[in-house]
């Protein structure tokens, strides 16, 4: 097929095709050469920093690894020019930022130097690089703070500063006293320093103070002067122990040694209750119960009945001699007060502690609580022509007596209720019968009371459990009742040896009833009377006798020498009586006249004869 051509279609411009082929050409040829120069930058730059960084505001771009740590390391200064000071009140420490572990990581700054525009892509690599170039990049160098080492240099700080807290100390040595204050402890806080420390460190200021935070331990036994001056009261002086006796007269006083007291003294802690202790001093006086109770035999008081009166109009009671508590000392009580008082200064004296018994007949008995209600017996014998030494004694003697209170089943003892006959009871010297024979000595006449009492007891039907007959008859006891009615008794004196036999009349209240003897002297008639006040048990007593055998006649009159007589002149202290046996018996009715007991009682009198004192060189004076 041929070709046409139509004048009038215009011819096609080679520049249209030649231009882009010319722009790519040119486009293709910028690229090799952009190409070409950025591989000559990355192999120029490959072991050198970027272009734009620096660090420190040094310019660190086309550096080597080994320019850069010499261009960087000795810009660091932080570490050894930065000094912290830590106050404690007047007492300081200085320590420098290296001390407290911080460091500049050469080697990681570097890396970061380094590590600019090389990232994990080329293009942004290229980016980067670019960027760099343009803008710059500053570097941060890499500090590091290690907190272990600021901890470290803390901890050694602390040796300096912890001290432990210290208690009061209270130390008794004998009488020595000795106490010393308590002292707070303190610690270094390490961890609560630290923060302030971070504080600093991590915000690079360039030094300053820091305060240090110190902990205070408060002492668990804080105080000690309160317990000492409690011993030092202890012991300023010695307990003194006071009584009384049962009377109010003052006895003692007795004393606990100041040593003594130092020896028992003990320190104790106290728990407060909130974690805290304090001294005390304690005392153990239990070391003393010994001596107490040594102390206490000579102190102890039996109960003393009181005696009385029976009012018939009344049917009351009358007290003539007030009854005594009994006593005993209370060794606990008083070892409570001693320990009371002992740390006292003011008042070093003790009281001893009694417990006290009261008598059963004590003032404020009835008569109708112990069953007295009537006369149930009496008897009165006659003294007269006694001497006044005879006279004294019976009164003596019938006083004690009077007003005593016999219980039921209780043994009635005329020797126990009597006491010792001695001048310093009150009794005189008299004539008494005593080995056969009539005697001076003390207590003559007392047989009279123990003869009345006897002649009592008799007509009121008790039991007569001990009677013994004087050795010779005596007429002062035979008139009223007769022969055979009397008692003698005899308390032996630690003179007349250990063989010695005591004589005494007892008789038993076998009643149901309290039995209450009052006696009676009356000087006017020479009369002795003891009557029993108690409840009729409604029996009779019939006297049989007495009935006299074997009747022998007085033995010689004996003269003695008496040097206060002249010749011519003669006292007669004895007359002669008949010997004899005499039976008296004693017949017990009940309340229907039914005999129910028959008692003898017998007495073998021997012959007596008169005694007569002569003066000197009288021929009648035998033996």
């Amino acid at each position: 097929m041929s070709a046409r051509y139509y004048d009038d279609e215009p011819a096609l411009n080679p520049w249209l095709i030649r231009l882009p082929l010319l722009l790519v050409s040119g486009a293709v040829l910028l690229l090799l050469i952009a190409v070409t120069l950025v591989g000559l930058f990355q192999l120029s730059f490959r072991e050198r920093v970027m272009p734009g960084v620096s660090a420190y505001g040094i310019s660190l771009s086309g550096l080597t690894r080994e320019q850069t740590r010499a261009a960087l390391e000795n810009q660091f200064t932080y570490g050894e020019s930065i000094v912290f000071t830590f106050r404690y009140g007047d007492r300081f420490w200085q320590a420098s930022a290296r001390d407290l572990g911080v460091t500049f990581d050469l080697d990681s700054t570097v890396d970061q130097v380094f590590a600019v525009g090389r990232g994990s892509g080329l293009f942004f690599n290229l980016v980067d690089q670019a960027l760099v170039w343009l803008n710059g990049e500053p570097i941060n160098p890499l500090i590091r703070y290690d907190q272990g080492l600021a901890a470290a240099w803390l901890r050694r700080l602390a040796l300096e500063i912890d001290t432990p807290a210290q208690d009061a100390q209270l130390i008794l040595d004998g009488t020595d006293v000795q106490a010393s204050p308590a002292q707070n402890g303190r610690w270094l806080d390490v961890r609560e320093t630290l923060r302030q420390i971070d504080t600093f460190i991590l915000s690079l200021r360039p030094g300053g103070e820091i305060a240090l935070v110190v902990n205070e331990t408060p002492p668990i036994a804080w105080d000690a002067e309160a317990a000492a001056e409690k011993a030092r009261a202890a012991i300023s002086a010695p307990l003194v122990l006071v009584a009384e006796t049962p009377d109010g007269a003052p006895v003692g006083p007795w004393q606990a040694r100041v040593d003594q007291i130092a020896a028992l003294l003990r320190v104790i802690t106290v728990d407060n209750g909130d974690g805290t202790l304090r001294y005390d001093v304690d005392i153990d006086m239990t070391a003393f119960r010994a001596y107490l109770e040594e102390l206490a035999q000579g102190l102890i008081a039996p109960p003393v009945n009181g005696r009385f009166h029976f009012d018939e109009t009344s049917g009351r009671l009358t007290v003539i001699q007030p009854s005594q508590s009994g006593r005993s000392l209370n060794v606990d009580e008083t070892l409570a007060r001693m320990e009371a008082a002992v740390f006292s200064r003011d008042n070093r004296t003790v009281p001893l502690a009694f417990n006290y018994t009261l008598p059963p007949y004590h003032d404020a008995v009835t008569a109708a609580e112990l069953g007295i209600t009537q006369l149930v017996s009496e008897s009165t014998t006659y003294f007269t022509g006694s001497t006044s030494a005879r006279r004294t004694n019976i009164i003596q003697a019938a006083a004690a007596f009077d007003g005593v209170i016999v219980a039921p089943g209780e043994t009635f003892s005329f020797n126990s209720l009597l006491g010792d006959i001695s001048p310093e009871e009150g009794y005189v010297s008299g004539k008494v019968i005593l080995g056969g024979r009539t005697v001076d000595g003390v207590g003559g006449g007392v047989c009279q009371v123990s003869t009345t009492a006897f002649q009592a007891a008799f007509f009121g039907g008790f039991p007569i459990i001990e009677r013994y007959p004087h050795g010779y008859r005596v007429g002062y006891y035979e008139r009223g009742e007769g022969v055979g009615m009397d008692a003698a008794i005899y308390k032996p004196d630690p003179e007349d040896g250990p063989y010695a036999t005591e004589l005494d009349f007892r008789f038993v209240n076998d009643t149901d009833y309290h039995l209450l003897i009052e006696t009676s002297v009356f000087p006017q008639s020479d009369a002795l009377q003891f009557r029993f006040y108690s409840t009729s048990a409604g029996r009779q007593v019939v006297k049989v006798g007495p009935e006299v055998f074997n009747v022998q006649p007085p033995a010689a009159t004996r003269y003695e020498v008496n040097a206060d007589l002249i010749s011519g002149q003669e006292l007669q202290v004895d007359w002669s009586a008949e010997g004899s046996e005499v039976r008296v018996t004693r017949q017990i009715l009940d309340a229907s006249g039914v005999e129910v007991r028959r008692d003898v009682f017998y007495s073998n009198y021997q012959p007596w004869g008169a005694v007569v004192q002569v003066a000197p060189g009288d021929p009648r004076v035998t033996g």
